[in-house]
C-alpha cells in the first residue's frame, strides 16, 4: 500500500536531519519531487535548524579540557570506546522531535491563518444573507403598499383632494386620493429639499376638528414623493388636506409652515 501524503509529509523532520532510513529518503524524495507542499515544508524546516545552528556561539574549548576529554577516552576499554558512536544515535529521536514540534508550530501558525480566511468570509455571507432578507422585505412591504393603493383608487367613496403650493413652495403640487374605507394614496411633485432634521407631515384637516396626521413623506432629490397612508377609518371626512415641514419623526399637531394645502373638489 502506497503511502498516504501526510505518512510522507511527517518524514520531513527526519530528512531535514538526515536521519530517514535509505528506503523511506528514497521514497520521500520522489514524493518531494512532485508534491509543492511538502517541499515547502522541508524548506521551512531547513530554516528552523540553520537558525538554530547559528543561536548557538562557536567557543573554542581550553586547551587543558581538550587534554581532559581525550585522556579520559583513551583510558576506557576498548568495547566501551566501539559502543560510544552509538550514543549519537539516542539524540537524533530527540532532535527529530524537535523539529517536528517547530513544523507543527508553523503548520499551526498556517492553519490559523486558514481559519481567519474562512471566518472573513463567513462573515461576508452572512451579510449578503442579511442585505437579502432586507431587500425581500422591502420588495414585500412595496407590494402591500401597491395593494393597498390600487384598493384606494377602486373604493366606491374615492374623493380626489389637490393641494397647491403655498408661499414657501409656490411651484409644489399634489394630490390626495383619499377613501375612508381605505386610506390615502399621496403623491406631490416640486417640493423644496429638506433641511438636516425636518420631514414633511401631511394632514388631514376635518371641518371642525384640529388636524389629523396622515404620515411622513420624504421626496427624491427633485422633490417628488409618493406614499400610501392608512388614515384610521373612523376619520371625519376631510375639509382641507395640507401639508408641513416638521421635526423628523413628526408630531401631533402642525407646528411649521404650510407648504401645501387643498379642498375637496378644488383643483390647484
Amino acid at each position: 500500500m502506497n503511502p498516504s501524503h501526510d505518512d510522507l509529509k511527517a518524514h520531513a523532520g527526519a530528512y531535514v536531519l538526515g536521519s530517514l532510513d535509505p528506503d523511506d529518503r528514497v521514497s520521500f524524495e520522489a514524493h518531494l519531487a512532485a508534491c509543492e507542499d511538502c517541499a515547502a515544508e522541508v524548506r521551512a524546516l531547513g530554516r528552523v535548524t540553520e537558525a538554530l545552528a547559528r543561536s548557538v556561539p562557536d567557543r573554542t574549548p581550553p586547551p587543558e579540557l581538550r587534554r581532559r576529554v581525550l585522556g579520559a577516552f583513551q583510558a576506557q576499554p576498548a568495547a566501551t570506546r566501539a559502543r560510544a558512536p552509538a550514543g549519537l544515535g539516542q539524540w537524533l529521536p530527540i532532535a527529530a522531535l524537535l523539529v517536528l514540534t517547530i513544523g507543527i508550530g508553523v503548520y499551526a501558525a498556517r492553519l490559523q491563518v486558514r481559519v481567519t480566511v474562512l471566518e472573513e468570509r463567513l462573515e461576508q455571507a452572512l451579510l449578503q444573507a442579511s442585505a437579502a432578507e432586507t431587500a425581500v422585505a422591502d420588495a414585500r412591504r412595496v407590494n402591500t403598499e401597491l395593494q393597498s393603493a390600487m384598493g384606494v383608487l377602486a373604493a366606491p367613496d374615492l374623493v380626489r383632494i389637490d393641494l397647491a403650493g403655498q408661499a414657501p413652495a409656490p411651484q409644489a403640487t399634489a394630490r390626495a386620493l383619499w377613501s375612508r374605507a381605505r386610506g390615502m394614496v399621496f403623491t406631490a411633485s416640486n417640493l423644496p429639499p429638506l433641511p438636516a432634521g425636518r420631514v414633511y407631515q401631511v394632514w388631514v384637516v376635518p371641518a371642525a376638528q384640529a388636524p389629523i396626521s396622515a404620515g411622513l413623506l420624504t421626496p427624491d432629490p427633485a422633490g417628488a414623493g409618493q406614499s400610501y397612508f392608512n388614515t384610521p377609518p373612523d376619520i371625519p371626512p376631510p375639509a382641507a388636506v395640507a401639508v408641513s415641514i416638521e421635526p423628523a419623526g413628526g408630531v401631533p399637531a402642525p407646528t411649521g409652515a404650510i407648504y401645501l394645502v387643498g379642498k375637496p373638489g378644488a383643483a390647484s
